[in-house]
């Protein structure tokens, strides 16, 4: 219970109301790699730049999407040895940053001097916090984190910005999101202008180096990406960015600037970080005359990247956005196809708005619990984010790039 309650110093409590230049490229590490549990340093790697887009997603090996089960599997494994904190907070002190442990895990925390903070878990790479200056003069959270105890008594944290990364080649798939692998690179930047926080990972013999650089600036969060196949055979990379935002209830929420855009109605993306109400799949699937939760639950990633074939008779049919002011009142999951680079979240009931603009994603990905729940409760919440509906198939020595930039237009 210890840990539990820690880590909700640096979650965004659910069920309380709320008081709510362009980011620069990736930039490359002035120190090596640093492996949080211990004080030796270890390297990593890099490589070429050019990505190409499958025809079908049947050229691909298969990418699994990881289910609840997964999560508690691994949420009951043995704890994960506890990040040296006090090495971390030695070699990247400054640069507006500072370090605390949570658990098992170690709280980075970024803070402007314009009064925008943000908090990213390590090893997890969660941003679990992110409350950017407003123009009265205070910060207002605008992520949704739920924090609740797992198997075996741990903490479990979900919501947030998280980047659910896959890479399928020779091997087999290797997810640095799935199995908290991000190790703290770099710190750069100042409290005034901005401060980046990069993280890297490796698969297993370098066949695939992948880096996140997560940057607070005084009107906007950045998390960029960049991966890279280290091995001698082609491999199909998929990824997603989901970014659950914190509404007063998805009745008072709209987004703005989705017209004309297409759009396929897809089962909920899954993954340890994914905040999904535990009756959605059976209200979804109600009118069908189904009770099977677990219909979508291995097959959340699945089902985006097959472009949602496969779908139930109760689902939505494809279609074009005709409403330029889309409310989000009703349970929703879409990913849209041919939208605009950036759109707004408009939240009435808080009087908030957060845009969001994405860079090197084709997709789309928007979810909605629906307006059946307490208002800023647990179920308070929508997700959007950046995603694929085909993986990308990177040759032997190619590096693919993306970006979500998550920007206050409030300042």
């Amino acid at each position: 219970m210890k840990e539990l309650a820690g880590m909700a110093g640096f979650c965004t409590p659910a069920a309380t109301a709320a008081a709510h230049a362009t980011p620069t490229p990736l930039a490359s590490s002035r120190k090596h790699i640093v492996m949080c549990l211990s004080p030796k340093p270890s390297g990593g790697g890099g490589g070429g730049s050019k990505t190409v887009r499958l025809a079908s997603t049947g050229a691909a090996p298969q990418v699994r999407a990881l289910a609840p089960a997964t999560a508690a599997e691994e949420a009951a494994g043995p704890s994960p040895a506890p990040l040296n904190v006090e090495y971390l907070a030695a070699e990247f002190a400054g640069h507006g940053v500072s370090f605390e442990p949570v658990g098992s895990s170690c709280a980075v925390k970024m803070a402007l001097r314009n009064g925008s903070v943000a908090h990213v878990l390590l090893p997890s790479g969660l941003v679990t916090s992110y409350k950017p200056a407003m123009w009265h003069g205070t910060v207002t959270e605008v992520l949704h984190t739920n924090v609740a105890e797992g198997p075996g008594g741990r903490a479990v944290i979900r919501g947030g910005v998280s980047v659910d990364l896959r890479c399928a080649g020779a091997d087999g798939v290797w997810s640095p999101s799935a199995s908290g692998a991000w190790s703290l690179r770099d710190v750069r930047g100042n409290p005034t202008t901005s401060i980046e926080i990069e993280l890297a990972s490796a698969a297993p013999g370098n066949a695939a180096a992948a880096r996140c650089v997560v940057t607070l600036h005084p009107e906007a969060l950045a998390t960029e990406l960049a991966v890279t196949n280290g091995a001698s055979s082609p491999m199909a990379l998929t990824c997603a960015v989901p970014s659950h935002l914190r509404v007063s209830t998805p009745d008072a929420t709209y987004a703005l600037g989705l017209l004309g855009s297409d759009y396929r109605s897809v089962e909920p993306a899954l993954s340890v970080f994914s905040v999904i109400p535990p009756d959605y799949g059976a209200v979804q699937q109600s009118a069908a005359g189904t009770t099977a939760r677990h219909r979508w639950a291995n097959r959340g990633l699945d089902m985006i990247l097959s472009g949602g074939q496969g779908r139930g008779a109760a689902d939505e049919p494809d279609g074009e956005e005709d409403d330029d002011y889309k409310h989000m009142t009703d349970a929703m999951c879409r990913v849209y196809s041919n939208a605009p680079k950036e759109f707004t979240i408009i939240d009435r009931g808080r009087r908030n708005s957060v845009s969001l603009h994405r860079k090197g994603f084709e997709e789309l990905y928007v979810f909605s619990p629906g307006s059946q729940y307490q208002w800023y409760g647990k179920y308070a919440y929508v997700v959007v984010g950046p995603a694929m509906l085909e993986p990308v198939m990177l040759g032997p020595g190619d590096t693919w790039q993306g970006a979500q930039y998550l920007r206050n237009p409030n300042l």
